[in-house]
């Protein structure tokens, strides 16, 4: 959409017309913020249902969102993946809003998310807090930008599609996408495994400048640089493994083929030369490495014939979900 004015016009004539959107809002001691928020988006959209899901707060996060007039929903499995796992089993509608519930993302900003959706230009959107500078001036946590940037880096290199943020908690998208996103993250790797899925799956993406603003004072992140840093790099290789598996294997097996040119070619030179092979333990070894790599390249080959099948697989759930859509 040219403005913001446009992609207003655009969801509201959809809501008009029957359509539904929920604002999903998962939180965890968010007592602070959560009010907030929920008023933000009642007041933007005051026609969607707006969705907290308290994941065991210790504080009145779930008192408040109710004062404030959301829905709440308790998940007590820990983590941000289970959250969004079960938000996306339980709600129905026709466009979903993801969104913290720490009130860094800007409720004006809804309709500039929605509207690709509505006007079936997209599937996915990604709140990009990246590309106006914003996050960089109002982020103060230390390695957060350089987090971000190595994923989409990642993200680039083994799939070819390059994301302007990728860890962004503000993101909208339509129902085939929500009913068949198999969430299989338990905490904040959440974010890099929508990305991943989307571009995987080939699903359309675009991304949708916001403000960003830094949590308000006494507001802490639950976030650990590292701890979920580690757990976010383990999730891409896992859905690397997953989705690309002939790629993934052929690395390793190139690895230790390497590795059996480097201990056999000394051994063949000398054989060529005298006839004799006296270093035999090395001759084995470096047989050993490349039948490995011979061993592991098979692997993948099976694995992507499997992969394979699972997205044409994938693909018929997608056709059935689209046939449920209502008809408008």
């Amino acid at each position: 959409m040219s403005t913001p004015e446009q992609a207003r016009a655009v969801v509201e004539q959809a809501l008009q017309e029957g359509c539904t959107v929920a604002i999903l809002v998962p939180c965890y001691n968010e007592e602070i913020t959560v009010g907030k928020v929920v008023d933000d988006f009642r007041r933007e959209i005051p026609a969607a249902d707006i969705y907290v899901y308290d994941n065991n707060s210790s504080d009145r996060t779930s008192q408040v969102a109710a004062e404030h007039g959301a829905i709440v929903h308790f998940e007590g499995r820990q983590g941000k993946g289970n959250v969004v796992r079960q938000m996306f089993r339980e709600i129905d509608a026709d466009y979903y809003v993801m969104v913290d519930g720490d009130d860094t993302y800007p409720a004006e900003a809804v309709y500039e998310l929605l509207a690709p959706l509505v006007l079936q230009r997209a599937d996915m959107t990604v709140g990009d807090r990246l590309s106006n500078g914003t996050y960089g001036e109002e982020n103060d946590r230390a390695f957060h930008g350089f987090g971000n940037n190595l994923v989409r880096w990642l993200i680039k290199a083994i799939y070819g599609y390059a994301f302007d943020d990728v860890m962004t908690g503000y993101r909208a998208f339509n129902r085939v996408f929500v009913k068949t996103m198999p969430v299989q993250s338990a905490g904040f790797q959440i974010e890099t495994e929508l990305s991943i899925h989307a571009v995987d799956k080939r699903w359309r993406v675009v991304d949708v400048p916001i403000v960003y603003r830094d949590r308000p004072e006494g507001s802490e992140s639950k976030l650990s640089t590292f701890g979920d840093g580690a757990a976010v790099l383990m999730a891409i290789g896992r859905l690397f493994k997953d989705y690309k598996p002939l790629a993934f294997f052929s690395l390793i097996a190139a690895a230790f083929f390497v590795l059996g040119l480097v201990a056999g070619i000394p051994v063949v030179v000398e054989f060529a030369h005298t006839g004799l092979v006296p270093r035999l333990p090395t001759a084995v070894l470096a047989l050993g490495l490349v039948f490995i790599a011979v061993l592991v390249l098979s692997c993948g080959l099976v694995l992507d014939t499997v992969a394979k099948n699972g997205r044409r697989d994938y693909e018929l759930q997608v056709m059935r979900e689209y046939d449920r859509l209502p008809k408008r």
